[in-house]
């Protein structure tokens, strides 16, 4: 899903394995793993997804960068 943000492009959330997809604006695409589905909820609903990603999501899960 598209969002608002200076820093994000896209987010988008496999419930069934607990993966969350961040697209950045520069079009790098990382997935985080064992993210639960209430703090992607809380994402998407966050005033600025580029703050709420820095302090809930980056340094908290475990990711890899996806390539294009």
């Amino acid at each position: 899903m598209q969002v608002e943000s200076s820093a994000i492009r896209d987010i988008r959330y496999d419930e069934g394995r607990a993966k969350l997809y961040v697209t950045f604006v520069d079009g790098d695409e990382y997935v985080y793993v064992g993210v639960p589905g209430e703090v992607c909820r809380s994402f998407l609903d966050a005033d600025s997804k580029g703050r709420f990603f820095a302090y809930e999501i980056r340094d908290q899960y475990p990711y890899n960068k996806l390539e294009a």
